[in-house]
């Protein structure tokens, strides 16, 4: 929005000083996690204390885990912070009209409207249950599918390639004027063009990329056009696993912020070398128009993260319930896909996987065991895992602080993964 306001002043007044520098990413990114920041920390702190005077609490069941029962009345519905501190940097400083913003501004809100609901029944309605499954997993489908519709359908999300090599690996459906770019050096002259694509990121694999269209057992031609039946469940899946693996990893305090957050900054670093033609040619990696923008969106984001977790850090003044938790899932997932790098997410968002599968395997092995024996046995003593580590008695800031470094060691290795083939 501000740029937009930066080229008509410019229009009306000239050049004037500094409006120059918001045709940087970098700037625009660094203003959007400052600013991301100050609404978090300061706004941040006015919210909790109005959650307070609603008596908008935490109801705590005794698990009998160690301090769980002094987490009774803390305010929840965070993540309202957390939307406002993503949001309004993100539509201060980045290009409105950019498809990518515009998914992960849905996104955002679509999927803290669903977490508000959820929410809102638990601490009003005094249900414990909070919304039916069945209406959480409808609303991460929807968002899935226009995710999903939105890449296929829309001339801004493209792949640009090298003309030959598009060529070879048979794609052919181009989007603008062709050629769109020629890089020229002493060697050769590379024409590139922007084309309609299901290619992705395969990590660890040489050539590194995988069209989803060649897993469909037709010919090429109408593979192609059946691709779909295959991307948008996908899509889909990964929405609906992610947001509920985040959901499920925030039960300590400070553990799904922290998390979030250092996925946020693998994201933004990977947003901007796919955006970048330069840096996407020199890591042989695709090159991803547009993409650049995602990098303020995922800034807003890591500044959200970090202000909330001003008040989230143990012991919590607050807590992000399912308004954050689903929507940073959902968030981090929709970028994840925009970025072609959803083969990624089980490195990625390895922390979210483990607290998901440990769920998986102790409600199984229970339900095996008690079909077998008659009496259910437990694979954890707790699950999700870090109820697991709390049950042996760690301290629940050193399994906080344990988790963030798995997390941090994961991003590393997925940034890895664009030299390692």
């Amino acid at each position: 929005m501000l740029i937009e306001l930066v080229k008509w002043l410019e229009e009306i007044f000239g050049d004037f000083l500094g409006a120059g520098l918001f045709t940087y990413i970098s700037f625009r990114a660094g203003l959007a996690m400052i600013i991301s920041l100050v609404i978090s920390m300061i706004f941040g702190g006015r919210i909790i204390r109005y959650l307070q005077k609603q008596q908008v609490g935490e109801t705590v069941r005794d698990l009998g885990l160690e301090g769980q029962l002094k987490k009774q009345g803390t305010p929840t519905m965070g993540g309202i912070i957390i939307i406002m501190a993503i949001v309004i940097p993100s539509l201060l400083m980045a290009k409105l009209n950019n498809i990518y913003i515009i998914l992960l501004l849905v996104s955002t809100l679509w999927m803290g409207i669903i977490g508000f609901v959820d929410d809102y029944i638990k601490v009003f309605r005094k249900n414990k249950e909070g919304l039916h499954g069945k209406f959480k997993v409808l609303g991460q489908v929807v968002l899935g599918l226009i995710i999903g519709v939105t890449m296929l359908m829309s001339d801004q999300v493209v792949v640009r390639m090298d003309v030959k090599q598009a060529q070879q690996i048979g794609i052919t459906e181009t989007v603008g004027e062709q050629p769109v770019t020629v890089i020229s050096n002493e060697e050769n002259t590379v024409q590139k063009a922007d084309y309609k694509s299901t290619l992705t990121n395969v990590p660890f694999m040489k050539g590194n990329r995988l069209d989803y269209s060649r897993l469909i057992p037709l010919s090429r031609e109408k593979s192609q056009q059946w691709v779909w039946l295959l991307f948008i469940p996908f899509v889909i899946f990964l929405v609906t696993a992610v947001s509920n693996a985040a959901n499920l990893t925030d039960g300590l305090d400070g553990l799904a912020t922290g998390i979030s957050g250092i996925v946020g900054v693998t994201l933004g670093i990977l947003a901007y070398v796919s955006g970048n033609a330069i840096t996407a040619n020199y890591l042989n990696i695709m090159h991803l128009p547009g993409t650049g923008e995602i990098v303020i969106f995922a800034a807003s984001m890591i500044g959200a993260c970090i202000g909330f977790l001003w008040y989230n850090a143990f012991p919590a003044q607050v807590f992000m319930g399912d308004t954050g938790s689903l929507t940073l899932g959902g968030i981090i997932a929709a970028m994840a896909i925009l970025l072609r790098k959803e083969l990624l997410i089980p490195i990625l968002c390895g922390v979210f996987m483990m607290e998901t599968v440990s769920v998986i395997l102790q409600v199984s092995y229970f339900k095996y065991t008690k079909r077998r024996y008659g009496a259910g046995r437990r694979i954890f003593l707790m699950s999700p895992l870090h109820h697991h580590y709390q049950k042996k008695g760690m301290p629940e800031a050193k399994i906080v602080t344990r988790f963030w470094i798995v997390g941090i060691l994961l991003a590393v290795i997925t940034i890895l993964t664009l030299k390692i083939r």
